[in-house]
């Protein structure tokens, strides 16, 4: 039987699976404001942004594209955006962009033109008041999973990550492709030495070039702009201690998160993802709160995370969820994470079993629970910067 979830319709015909209203900062001299904003106020959300001025080229391009996806994320009922007034990431442009990925509502506050911080405070909180109103009177409807965008991103990996939970979450992606919905892998420094296992998988030869290539670029880049190899910094150390010796063996469990069925699209950063696309790549870097920001920006309603050695990781816009195959992290950071995959190493339940019981938990989370990470107010993420991160 096809699982639904329930869900609130947008105007731009997606669906969310949270009502948020978004205090958008445009640049790094806002993001104060937005943050004295959205606190005011239940489901207004912002985040620190330390971005959005003195950048050029494809490095402010990656900004651009992340902000206005957040905008864009079903999660979000409407946008006010704020801008000190003067940065490089100019509210018009801004307001440009998000236009072009979604009809939602969207309002504009400058700050030096409001006259301060007072103005613009009391300007923004009077359209985020009016979208809470209005976004207060949606109720949910059922839907059928084919409108779920899932994100898949690991952390603080050991090797319980390839043995369970990595490999929970394929089995969790790969219901997500029977139920016509459509799973992101992401972290492209974490292919690295799989990534001929990724592309024998690629739906035609252009998808299996995309593969070769964005691992390619990602490894060139380090080299030629640093001097330096991708594998002197990853695996991290935190890796190393949990026992993760080379990033071949990292990547190996990493790509266990995208399950068994085929590749069938290669996006670049924060760009559009299409719901029905079945299992499809981010290029994102291995750096978890910017590989995360990016598959949100591109539409993902909700992340599942593994991690080995246990980490706190969330978002502002979409709910992600915790799994870790290890027992001791489980009970050491019981208040970080969700879930335990470790009883498919002790030979407790059997895959299946669990794959089955945590996809109907996914949806759980889906129609309005709170992952761990919400509950404690995590909002912590990053912007993929024109020098990659390892």
């Amino acid at each position: 039987m096809t699982k639904t979830f329930l869900g609130y319709k947008r105007s731009d015909g997606k669906v969310g699976i949270r009502n948020h209203v978004l205090v958008l900062p445009c640049s790094v001299c806002a993001s104060d404001t937005t943050r004295i904003i959205a606190g005011k106020y239940e489901n207004a959300v912002t985040f620190n942004m330390q971005l959005g001025c003195s950048q050029i080229g494809k490095d402010f391009e990656y900004t651009v594209d992340t902000i206005s996806g957040f905008a864009a994320n079903p999660n979000i009922y409407a946008t006010v955006l704020v801008s000190l007034g003067c940065e490089t990431a100019q509210i018009k442009l801004v307001k440009e962009r998000i236009e072009e990925r979604t009809n939602k509502p969207l309002k504009s506050v400058v700050i030096q033109e409001e006259g301060g911080t007072i103005k613009a405070i009391e300007k923004a909180s009077s359209y985020v008041e009016e979208f809470l109103e209005e976004a207060d009177k949606l109720e949910r409807e059922e839907f059928p999973i084919s409108e779920l965008i899932m994100g898949t991103e690991c952390g603080g990996s050991d090797p319980t990550s390839g043995l369970a939970s990595n490999v929970l979450i394929g089995n969790l992606s790969d219901k997500m492709v029977e139920n016509g919905g459509t799973t992101v892998l992401s972290e492209t420094t974490e292919f690295i030495g799989a990534e001929h296992i990724l592309a024998r998988r690629a739906k035609n030869d252009e998808v299996k070039k995309r593969i070769y290539d964005i691992v390619h670029r990602y490894e060139d880049h380090i080299r030629i702009n640093t001097g330096e190899e991708v594998r002197e910094g990853n695996p991290s150390p935190g890796n190393k201690e949990g026992g993760l010796t080379t990033l071949e063996e990292k990547s190996l469990g990493c790509i266990h998160k995208g399950g068994t069925t085929s590749v069938n699209q290669v996006y670049d950063y924060a760009k559009d993802l299409k719901t029905k696309e079945g299992l499809v790549i981010m290029d994102t870097p291995g750096n978890d709160p910017s590989s995360v920001a990016g598959m949100i920006a591109g539409g993902c309603q909700i992340v599942v995370f593994s991690t080995g050695r246990g980490t706190p990781t969330g978002n502002p816009i979409a709910p992600v969820i915790k799994i870790t195959g290890n027992r001791e992290t489980a009970k050491n950071m019981a208040d970080n994470l969700d879930r335990d995959a470790s009883p498919t190493i002790y030979g407790e339940k059997s895959m299946d079993e669990l794959a089955d019981q945590y996809f109907d938990e996914l949806i759980e989370f889906c129609n309005g629970k709170l992952t761990k990470a919400e509950a404690l107010g995590y909002t912590e993420l990053a912007i993929q910067r024109g020098a990659n991160f390892v």
